[in-house]
């Protein structure tokens, strides 16, 4: 599945991690592989779920 960065900063800085969504908006492409960077994700605590867009 592919993520837009911003939505990954976006909920880091939702929980108070403003340090780690710099870090992320610096290192990460705009458009983020979750295969690719599964690890990552699992080290700054985000679920896939809560990344997914909300079903309209």
């Amino acid at each position: 599945m592919i993520i837009q960065k911003s939505v990954i900063i976006a909920k880091l800085r939702e929980r108070g991690k403003g340090v780690r969504a710099d870090w992320v908006d610096r290192e990460l492409p705009d458009e983020v592989d979750t295969f690719l960077y599964s690890g990552l994700l699992a080290t700054l605590n985000l679920d896939l779920k809560e990344l997914e867009a909300p079903s309209s």
